[in-house]
């Protein structure tokens, strides 16, 4: 041998020998690999499960108390006085005078206005001259009837001695009755002419406008100077009203609401010069007949109100609200309890309804369980119902809406708050 040391043939090396726990870790891996697939396979399950399934709900309540319901109809309407008097003109002519403007106090017959009378006044005179020469015509008729009866009793004596034909006689006796009738037509003519007279005095009169009521002046349609013209329809000039401190609201009610109106109702109001004040009145008259615009019916309904402060004025807008029912100190609910059923996936949590589940009815959460009470529901305002009849306490806590936890939250979030 030479002592050379061959080097060895890399397909000849044998392999490496592991060590006992270097051999333990290699066979650990595939069962840790195992594990943790199994791990997040679970994990994933769970997560899908409950982000799949619905957020659970909750219940807004709220406690069922006792108070005042009160029903009431909404309508607007328009002040007016009581009472408004028109001051027209019966006669045509020039305005010459105005001695009332707006807001002033008149009392009845004070002359408001006047129209030149120079006319009038002209017939007046006229018509009176007429009536002087009626007066002497029956003057000289009376003259005339005096001497045909002496002239008919002279023919009447001569007759009886010869001295005069009958037909002589007659034709007196005719001539006195016709003077006897014109003293007739005389007087009758007397008479037309006073009467046209009359007339005329009253049509210089009317040259006059007068207050025909005690009042106030609201409204003033003419001014000095103008042509009032009264051949086809009477002009209005002033609008008087009567008494300022008494005022009626008129207003236009629905046929939907008009059948529980009624007189004497109480009615409160308010205007928009007073928006902070609230007016009261009552329901005066409700009137019969429709008022039809635009295919919607109406009737007029009047509020009769007290205005001694003179506050309000005539033609404000009323918004008003008419109380047509009232119960006090009754046990009530929301509305909205009323109107509430529960969703198909709550029925886990509903007790089983009752025989009357197509009545009136409540729902109440329990120990975490819906019940629903059957009630005998009364009187409504929109926001509560008065409940005459039932099972239902003062304190007990009816359902209103179903709340559900915020979708905007992680699923993780709504999860740990459910």
């Amino acid at each position: 041998m030479d002592g050379s040391v061959d080097a060895p043939v890399l397909g000849d090396m044998p392999a490496p020998v592991l060590e006992p726990k270097a051999r333990k870790r290699f066979r650990r891996w595939p069962w840790l690999l195992a594990s943790g697939t199994i791990i997040s396979a679970v994990a994933l399950v769970v997560t899908w499960q409950h982000v799949a399934q619905p957020d659970r709900p909750s219940f807004e309540t709220v406690a069922v108390g006792w108070g005042d319901v009160t029903r009431q109809v909404a309508a607007t309407g328009t002040v007016n006085p009581e009472l408004t008097i028109i001051v027209g003109s019966y006669v045509s002519g020039p305005i010459t005078e105005i001695l009332c403007d707006y807001n002033t106090v008149v009392k009845a017959g004070q002359v408001c206005a006047t129209i030149d009378p120079r006319s009038y006044q002209t017939a007046v005179n006229q018509d009176s001259a007429n009536v002087s020469v009626a007066n002497a015509q029956l003057q000289k008729d009376r003259a005339n009837l005096d001497y045909a009866r002496l002239n008919y009793e002279r023919s009447r004596r001569l007759m009886g001695a010869q001295a005069v034909s009958q037909e002589a006689v007659d034709i007196a006796r005719n001539l006195a009755d016709q003077a006897d009738a014109q003293i007739a037509l005389d007087e009758a003519i007397i008479e037309q002419r006073k009467a046209e007279l009359a007339a005329a005095r009253i049509n210089l009169d009317y040259t006059n406008i007068r207050s025909p009521v005690d009042g106030v002046v609201v409204s003033r349609n003419v001014s000095r100077g103008q042509t009032v013209a009264a051949s086809f329809q009477t002009p209005t000039l002033f609008l008087i009203a009567t008494d300022l401190t008494r005022m009626q609201v008129d207003t236009n009610i629905s046929e939907s609401d008009i059948g529980a109106i009624r007189t004497g109702q109480a009615v409160t109001f308010s205007v928009d010069a007073f928006p902070d004040r609230s007016f009261r009145g009552q329901v005066k008259q409700v009137r019969q007949s429709p008022q039809t615009v635009q295919n919607v019916v109406t009737f007029d309904a009047v509020v009769s109100v007290d205005n001694w402060d003179l506050a309000l004025k005539p033609g404000m807008t009323a918004s008003l609200i008419i109380i047509t029912d009232r119960e006090t100190d009754v046990l009530r609910v929301p509305s909205q309890a009323l109107r509430f059923e529960p969703k198909d996936a709550l029925a886990g949590r509903i007790v089983p309804q009752g025989p009357d589940g197509n009545h009136a009815h409540v729902w109440v959460e329990r120990n975490s369980e819906l019940s629903m009470i059957s009630v005998k529901t009364g009187i409504s305002d929109g926001s509560y119902t008065a409940i005459d009849d039932g099972s239902l306490q003062a304190g007990d806590r009816v359902v209103v809406a179903e709340r559900l936890p915020s979708s905007d939250a992680p699923a993780s979030l709504r999860f740990l708050r459910w």
